[in-house]
């Protein structure tokens, strides 16, 4: 059931299922999605786990929330402010829910559980966008390419697909189109979208663009590839820039049980993602590249594996779901696994 809040100074959406009284469980979606992106895999969690209170909220810009502008200096806190105070109001100021964040919203549950350590009672990261940000940094300790995190931010999104995402267009026949783009990098197999396309696609087109949402502003840079993040809007908030939450998680005075959820078929999230300029440079489809020793790509993946290392060595704990064969939506693609994963976390909530 859809309702709706105000909350944070502005209208919140989400989806609710379960009992008042259930044990609750946060699900926060990603980017150029809603929490109607969650549906298919709650079905099977409500049936499997009935005595849960599940909540997927809509972030501003998306959904049926207010299209309140998003201040990327603050990184990904505004939406984490807004998640924190909906959870006050929906689930109690005591309640300690347990936290699961996909792709994007792996960042705003980072955040959430480094304002709110004691409030988080597990976190599960499905897919996550780095600690250190999305693109611009070239090794596991998130060292900058460049001082203004040129090939970062808004000015790295594809202008046809935005434009067809403000269009809500719903064909089919160009690669860039929103539902091309849900079949080929949200999932490895477009079957697995199976009877959902539709509303898969409807929470895609959700989106609200423009330069104080999706994908944000840009500005100039004297580095290659020209441009660096401006200071408002979703993409420019995941730059490293302003996202780098990598040592604060690590210094967590209270540590929630962490699992990472991943496929190796990622598109989105990886060490070659061609959502990297870096990668696209290597690879010859953006020119004048200055080469590996200058502008290498972001190794994603190791990066988050290395922060949750550190984690855990600092006295918290983590585990990693790795899924061969599965790319950005393991609760998707592979929900028998992702829900063992998040029940096992449930089980186990600090």
């Amino acid at each position: 059931m859809t309702r709706t809040v105000h909350a944070n100074g502005i209208d919140q959406a989400y989806l609710e299922w379960g009992p008042a009284d259930g044990i609750p469980v946060l699900l926060i979606h990603g980017n150029c999605s809603s929490g109607a992106y969650w549906e298919p895999f709650v079905r099977r969690l409500v049936a499997a786990r009935p005595d849960l209170r599940i909540v997927a909220p809509d972030l501003r810009g998306y959904g049926h929330s207010q299209a309140a502008p998003v201040d990327a200096t603050r990184g990904l806190r505004d939406f984490a402010d807004d998640v924190a105070a909906l959870v006050n109001v929906v689930f109690g100021a005591d309640a300690r829910p347990v936290v699961a964040g996909h792709s994007m919203g792996g960042g705003v549950a980072m955040h959430l559980t480094i304002e709110h350590p004691s409030r988080v009672a597990g976190l599960l990261l499905e897919s996550t966008v780095s600690p250190y940000g999305f693109g611009g940094t070239r090794d596991v300790n998130g060292t900058p390419t460049t001082p203004d995190f040129a090939g970062t931010g808004a000015g790295t999104a594809n202008p046809t697909f935005v434009a067809r995402l403000g269009a809500k267009d719903r064909t089919d026949e160009d690669p860039t189109s929103p539902r091309q783009v849900l079949r080929t990098t949200y999932v490895a197999d477009p079957a697995s979208l199976g009877d959902d396309e539709e509303a898969l696609l409807d929470s895609v087109l959700s989106t609200v663009v423009g330069e104080d949402n999706y994908p944000g502003d840009s500005t100039t840079s004297p580095s290659w590839p020209g441009m660096a993040p401006g200071t408002r809007g979703v993409l420019n908030a995941m730059s490293p820039k302003y996202f780098n939450v990598a040592d604060d998680l690590v210094a967590l005075p209270v540590k929630p049980p962490v699992v990472w959820v991943h496929g190796n078929r990622d598109a989105i999230v990886g060490d070659a993602t061609l959502f990297d300029f870096a990668q696209l440079g290597k690879l010859g489809l953006v020119p004048g590249w200055p080469g590996e020793e200058e502008c290498p790509p972001q190794p994603m993946i190791a990066q988050i594996r290395a922060v949750l290392e550190r984690y855990a060595a600092n006295g918290g704990s983590f585990t990693e779901v790795m899924l061969d064969g599965c790319g950005h939506s393991p609760h998707i693609e592979r929900p028998a696994e992702f829900l063992d994963a998040l029940v096992t976390l449930i089980d186990r909530r600090a």
